[in-house]
Order: C-alpha cells, then structure tokens, then sequence
C-alpha cells in the first residue's frame, strides 16, 4: 500500500560489470526488469558504438526472420504456443543461429523460386491451351459464314477455307501473317483502337473472353483474359503489330499454320500440363516441409534475436574504465530492489564463469529520480486513468488508491440503474473469470482490448452502479417494492380528508403527510417506490440528487485539500501548511462547506408540518456575499453574525495564500542570516565533503526540494526571485479561488447525467415494451418477442454503451480537474525498466506474429 500510495523510494546507482559477465548479467536484469538504464556516452553517435556490429547483425537476422515469418503466413501454417521464453543465447552461439537462418533462408528462397517458375510456366501453357481452343472457333465461325458462290475479298482470310494451305497464298504473291495471344479483359478495347489508327485497317482482328480466371503472374490475383488473333497483310504491318502488342503487356504464343500442327501442339500441352501438375505438387509439398521445419523454431529465434539486441543496446550505454577492463553502467533502481540487483549480477557472473564478481554501489545525486508504482492486475486500470493525466512526481501522493473507490462510486451516482448496472457487472464478471483465455487477450481489435485492460473499473462501477440504483429504487426505469411503502392512502379515507366524489372529480390527489396514518415512517433503503406514482416525482428528484451532488463535490474537494498535506510533509515544507493549506480549507469550508451545511440543516430541521416555511437556501447563501438578510427569516438563530465572520475569515485568507508564501520565502533567503539554513548541515567540518553528499543525497531519496532552501555556506546557494514566486503563488491562488467557484458548480453535473439518465430509461420502456405490454391478444405474446428484442438491443447500445461511456468521461473530468489540481502536480517521469516482456517487437507491429 505504501508503495501505491507514494511510489517506491528510488536511488541511483553504479554497476561494475566485468568484460567477460556483462552480457549475461545485462541478460539476468532483463529477465528481472528491475532497473532503468541512463546513457553514459551521450556525445557518441550510433554508429560509432561498440557494439554496433552484433546489432547489425541482430538487424539481418531480424529481417530473415521476417522473410520466414512471411512465408508461414502465407501458407497458413499455425505456429507453435507462445508460452516459450528461452532465455538470450550467448555471443558464441550467435553465429550458428546466423548460419542456420541464412542457410533456411537460401534454401527456401531456391524452393520458393522453383515453384514461382513452374507456376509461370503452367500460367503459360494453360494459356496457351485456351489460345488454340478459341482460334480454333475464330476459323469455324469463319467457314460458316462463307457463301457458296465466290467472292471477292480485298485481303483473304487464310484459314477460311480449311484446305487453303499457306503455300497456296504464297504462290498467289501473299504475305499474309498472324499474331495470336491474351491479352487482359480491361484493355481489350483500347487495344483494337490502337490497331485501327496505327494499321490503317490492314488488320483483322477477332477475340474471344477466357470463361476461366486467370492468375496474374505479376500480382498473383485471378483476372479475366481475352483470347485474340490479329491477321496482318506484310512485314511492315507485322512489325507494328508486335510493339502494339508488347505495349500492352500482350502474352503472345506463335499460331500454328495447319490443323495437323494444331492438333499436335494441343497434344504436347496436355502431356507437358500434366508433367507441371506433378512436380509442382511434389514441390509444394518440400516447401510446405521447410516451412513446417521452420515454424516449429521460428518463435523461439524471434525472442532469442530480440533479447540479444536488447542486451547490445543497452552495453552501447554503458562505459568503459581506464583499464578497459571493466563496463561501468548507472541505473536508477528501486531501493528495496538492491539486494535482488546484486543477486543477479552474482548469478550473470557465475553463468559466464567469470572468476572476478560485479557488484553494485550506491552513489548519491541531486537528479530528480524517477518514479515508480507497482501494480498488479486490479490497481493497473486505475493507475492508468491517473498516469493519462500526468505521471506523479517522484515520491509525491499518488491519486489512485483513493480513485479505486471515488471514481466507480462518481460514476455510479451518474449511471444508478439497478438493472443496468447488473449488466455492466455480470458483463465485467465474466471478462474477469476468462481473463487468462488467449482468444480473449490476444485479439487485434483495439475497442475490444481497452475493454478487456479495464475489465476490473467496468466491474467496479458495475457494482457501484447496483448499489445507486437501490438507492435511487430504479431498475429500468421502474421501481422495487422490496420492503413496502411507507405511505398509505387509507388513512386519507379514514380522516375524511378524501371523499368518493374527490376520486371521481379529480385526475391528481395529494397526499398529506401531516395527516396520522398516511406516513408511517422512511422507506429502509432509498427512495420509496410510491414516488414512481407521483406527479411530482421529477422535482422532488431534481432537488435531491442536485444538493446531493453539491455535498459529494464539496466532500471530494476537501479530501483532495486535505491530502496536500501529506505532500507538505513528506517534503519538507512545515510552511505550506500554515500559507497554503490552511488559507485553502479555510475559504473552501467558509463558504462552500457552510452552504452544504445549510443544506443538511434543512434536512433534519425542517420536517412535513413547517416544511412551507423553510426560507430557501440559494436565496442565503446569495445575501450572505452581499452581507444582507436581515429582512428575511433565519434558517436558525444567529445565521447573520455567523455568516458574516465566515465571510471575513474567507476574505482574509486569500491575502494570506497570495502573499504569505513568497514573502516567507523572501525572508528565509536574505532576511534570516542563513540561520538553519539547508536544516543545521552547514555545521558540517569543511573536509568532510561525502558527509555532505550524502546527506543531501538521503534528503533527495526521501523526497526533500532543495529550490526552496539554500545549501550550506560551502556550496554557492540558489538563486531566489521573489518577482518569480510571487507571480507563481498569484496564479495559484487566482485559480484556487475561482476554481472553487466553478468546481462546486462543475460537480452539478452528477444531478444532470442522472437525471439524463432516468428519463432516457423511461423514455425507452414507454415507447418500446409498454407497446407490447399492452396487447391483450394473442398476437401479443409473439409481438412481445421482437420488441423485447429491440429494447434489448437500445438498452445495450445507447443506455449502457452510450450513456456509459459519458458518464465515464464525466467522472474522468471531476478527478482529473475537480479532484488531482489540488494536491497533484503530475509533472514527473515514470520508470522505464529495461525488461524483455516490455520491449516492443518489430514482428508484432506487423502483425506477423
């Protein structure tokens, strides 16, 4: 708890790592993540590191790794379970995982490479194939349509007569040529437009669309092709034919003459297909081998590659000593930690065999450190709402232990439905028992893993929201009658107040509580279920749940005041609890606290006889700033000298928060002849220079600041500009004091949302279920199911996810406005431990693993 409530208690510290054990004790620390390492060659660029090299190679392996990771996804195969976490390989193996990658890599690329030919080629035979089926049609379409009688013909069709051989033509002083192939189904048309203009008509051309899709050798998709022959009268003409063609990517295959040759290609094809067919079969399956071979250790490669470059990086920042024998590295650590820290570089050095152990020593600095919280699974999510706001400064008061309560019971007051918050629980519950399912966690989808991270805050204001919604009695906009009303119309009757003919002549009657028997005491817990029937049920909510949120604001408030005092105190700084603190609760109880006051003496006071001659609280609290009231009656005697001494003492505290600070300090620094200045240290021998580093490093571990105090007459003292902290406190106290203002109003916000709330419920049951509710048929049970279904799915959408979701958002604002500004600064730097778990993998950025 002390460790949440305040960070732990950091330190600076030196490793001295011997040149044999460095890498395996860098690699024990990393196991452990304990330590944060700082960069001791800042002025050396990265390629000028030493061990720039081994990270290159990491680097190539990495990127064989991808080439292999690639593949397996590519064909599918699943890999191994994740649960392996080898540890990182010593710098002598290296070399053979290196050579085991490239040699996996070679080889795969030659089968890879072998199967992409062998499918070109059986690309190109099918093609082929398709060609001569469909020319084939070209000249039958072309026999058939010739007529009997003889015609004459500017540039005769070769194949139009089946028994006109080339020969013939050439005897006939014809040059007659073809050119046939496929060409994709989009290009088709700008294809015979180019022929057309280049070839002045000394074309003919005939196609014909592949019914098949047909893989794209370039892209790998299935496309549709067009089959075309191109008749072509001379060579010139031919020439422009075959660049018109390679322009458009056209596959050109030759054309036979005669249909023996035809008939004797289509032949060779189908016996060479079939060939194809064969090896490629046997070649997928050595690939999907390899493949099968290389996934089973593809993982463990990946961890092992990462954790060696994570080892090299971090010598990259370490030092050398004068020997060169020696790596000397500086890590900020957890001070409990040491002893784990020194365990772990004893085990680095005892695995490397090394005979001379590395060791740690604790040096003392004025640098701020940074900060650390643990957490486990529960506090994790609401350390995470705290740290968006800013991370804490070292050792400050950490907000999140007190928000693991305020934060869901904030919430809830905005979303009190017992039967959403049910939901919402249930929900939560069961991502809570399935937490550790890895179809659960391991999951692409961002929307479903911030779910799945704050599984315990949805669980927490789930509960919180069951307990509001009892106590507003609302559960989906309707009320629990759970332990009878406390109010009664018998007893109406029974008086005589009420006769027959007032029920019959009136829509709306009301109760009178002063009348014996109508209201026999409190409902035990919440609000009485009869206030669902009344008229007046919306005002006589407004009124409670807006001074409610006024006291749970003003109660919130305090307590965030109140905990700036465990700051003042663990700092060092007694002052600021009499020229901070104090001035601060003083004007926020004066007044703010007095009107919750107000509100809570009207409460008890006042009951159902004289309740109409309550004065209203607004009105007094109002005259109570203008010092008027004295025409008007008192809420209890004595209320005008009362509030006129608070108002004084709430007046007179500002002056003392705005100048009280800065002229303390003012006198502290030139005013006090260095009097106990830096706490009685200067009275430390002047050779005794460690003591006082120690002793001021000692102060900085327990969270002193030393820009308020001057050190010892030794050290040159700090500068101190009163100009500065007077503008500093100015702003301070200007925003203190308005922001009580707005703040107290800013917490009205929790009547609005519920509020807001309730009638959206009531809203969604009035329009939806009471419609099927009310059919008295016996259609109305088969209409009940789709508008049962319909207000399953508003309720879930819009009142849980919608209104959960701004309700969320508002309680995030009141802590991080409301509640943190008044004791937090969030100005500090959270620990990053160098931890294998936490480094980032390129592969899973990529989304290959």
């Amino acid at each position: 708890m002390c460790s949440l409530l305040r960070g732990e208690e950091m330190c600076l510290a030196q490793l001295f790592l011997q040149s044999g054990s460095a890498y395996d004790c860098i690699s024990e620390l990393g196991e452990l993540g304990l330590v944060e390492f700082r960069d001791l060659n800042p002025s050396v660029t990265t390629f000028q590191r030493k061990h720039v090299n081994e990270i290159k190679k990491c680097e190539e392996m990495e990127r064989i790794l991808g080439y292999l990771l690639r593949e397996v996804k590519k064909a599918d195969i699943s890999l191994p379970e994740r649960d392996v976490n080898p540890v990182a390989p010593l710098p002598k193996h290296i070399m053979s995982i290196m050579e085991q990658l490239q040699r996996l890599e070679v080889e795969l690329g030659e089968v890879t490479r072998n199967k992409d030919k062998l499918q070109r080629n059986l690309l190109e035979l099918t093609e082929y194939t398709h060609m001569l089926r469909i020319t084939r049609t070209f000249v039958q379409r072309s026999v058939e349509r010739e007529p009997l009688q003889a015609q004459y013909e500017e540039f005769p069709f070769l194949e139009k007569d089946t028994m006109l051989e080339y020969s013939s033509m050439q005897r006939l002083g014809a040059k007659l040529g073809f050119i046939s192939g496929l060409i994709q189904r989009t290009k088709i048309q700008a294809f015979e437009r180019m022929l057309w203009r280049v070839c002045k008509g000394y074309t003919i051309l005939s196609y014909a669309e592949v019914e098949e899709y047909l893989e794209d050798p370039d892209t790998g998709e299935p496309s549709k092709r067009v089959v075309f022959l191109i008749s072509y009268w001379g060579d010139q003409i031919g020439q422009k034919v075959k660049k018109i063609c390679d322009c458009y990517h056209c596959h050109v295959y030759p054309y036979p003459s005669s249909n023996e040759e035809r008939n004797d290609v289509v032949e060779g094809l189908r016996t060479r297909i079939q060939d194809l067919h064969t090896v490629l079969h046997r070649t997928e399956d050595y690939l999907k081998q390899v493949l099968m071979k290389a996934s089973e250790s593809v993982y463990t490669w990946v961890i092992q590659v990462k954790k060696m470059k994570a080892i090299y990086y971090i010598l990259n920042l370490c030092s050398l000593d004068v020997t060169n024998k020696c790596l000397i590295a500086e890590v900020w650590c957890p001070v409990d930690d040491i002893p784990t820290l020194q365990r772990a570089l004893e085990e680095g050095s005892r695995k490397s065999g090394s005979t001379v152990p590395s060791f740690v020593n604790r040096i003392p600095t004025n640098d701020a450190p940074p900060t650390l919280i643990r957490t486990n699974k529960f506090t994790s999510g609401f350390q995470n709402i705290v740290d968006a706001y800013g991370v804490g400064n070292y050792r400050e008061v950490n907000p999140a232990p007190f928000t693991i309560i305020t934060f869901p019971f904030l919430f809830a007051v905005m979303f009190g439905d017992l039967g959403h918050g049910a939901i919402m629980a249930l929900f939560a519950l069961w991502m809570v028992l399935y937490e550790n399912n890895r179809k659960l966690k391991n999951t692409r989808n961002e929307i479903w893993n911030t779910f799945f991270e704050g599984r315990y805050i949805i669980l927490m204001m789930g509960l919180f929201s069951i307990y509001t919604g009892l106590i507003y009695n609302d559960c989906f906009s309707k009320s629990l009658n759970i332990f009878g009303s406390g109010w009664s119309v018998k007893a109406m009757f029974t008086e005589g107040v009420w006769k027959i003919a007032d029920i019959r002549g009136n829509r709306f009657l009301t109760l009178d509580p002063n009348v014996t028997g109508v209201f026999t005491g409190p409902y035990p817990l919440g609000i009485d279920p009869i206030w669902n029937l009344a008229s007046n049920r919306l005002t006589f909510l407004n009124s409670y749940k807006m001074k409610m949120s006024v006291i749970l604001g003003i109660i919130h408030m305090s307590f965030g005041v109140i905990l700036s005092t465990y700051n003042h105190l663990h700092f060092k700084k007694k002052y600021n609890l009499y020229l901070v603190f104090l001035p601060e609760l003083l004007f926020l109880l004066c007044l703010f606290g007095y009107l919750a006051f107000m509100i809570i003496y009207k409460w008890l006071v006042f009951t159902a006889k004289d309740s109409r001659l309550a004065p209203s609280i607004l009105i007094h609290f109002i005259n109570m700033f203008l010092m008027q009231g004295d025409g008007m009656q008192p809420l209890y005697p004595g209320q005008t000298g009362l509030q006129k001494f608070l108002v004084v003492i709430a007046v007179l505290s500002v002056p003392v928060l705005l100048l009280g600070k800065p002229v303390y300090l003012y006198w502290l620094h030139n005013g006090s002849n260095r009097i106990g200045m830096y706490r009685g240290y200067e009275r430390v021998r002047r050779n005794s220079e460690e003591e006082l580093y120690l002793m001021r490093a000692h102060d900085m571990e327990e969270g002193s600041d030393h820009s308020d105090l001057s050190t010892s007459g030794e050290r040159p003292t700090e500068e101190f500009d009163f100009g500065d902290e007077f503008l500093h406190q100015a702003i301070h106290t200007i925003e203190y004091c308005l922001g009580c203002v707005s703040n107290t109003a800013s917490y009205l916000r929790l009547w609005a949302l519920s509020l807001a709330h309730a009638q959206l419920s009531e809203v969604l049951w009035a329009m939806v279920m009471r419609v099927g509710l009310r059919m008295d048929t016996t259609l109305g049970v088969l209409f009940l199911v789709p508008v049962f279904c319909l207000f399953a799915v508003l309720t879930v959408s819009i009142l849980l996810v919608m209104e959960g979701l701004s309700a969320f958002l508002h309680a995030l604002r009141l802590h991080w406005v409301e509640f943190q500004n008044k004791f937090y600064s969030g100005t500090g730097v959270k620990l990053c431990p160098f931890s294998f778990s936490l480094l980032p993998s390129s592969f899973e950025h990529d989304c290959l693993l």
